[in-house]
């Protein structure tokens, strides 16, 4: 497995109600946004995060971590487009 972290496609998120929005490319950043911005524990939050460690210790592929973070994003309503 290679060192890429990088999404296919980005995501886009608005983290606060005042933001704009973050256009996500990496999994680096996904994970900074599950860390820092959602303060919920939930359990797709927890998948996300997961997900994310597994891609960048070289465990898994970019793809399915955007796939968890854009459910954990679609749950707590910071979802713009995926």
């Amino acid at each position: 497995m290679t060192g890429l972290s990088r999404f296919e496609r980005p995501v886009v998120v608005r983290v606060g109600r005042h933001s704009s929005e973050r256009i996500v490319f990496e999994v680096n950043d996904a994970a900074a946004i599950l860390l820092r911005d959602l303060d919920r524990q939930t359990v797709k939050r927890k998948l996300a995060m997961d997900a994310c460690l597994q891609v960048l210790r070289g465990e898994a592929h970019p793809p399915v971590a955007r796939r968890a973070f854009v459910a954990a994003a679609l749950e707590a309503k910071i979802l713009r487009s995926d």
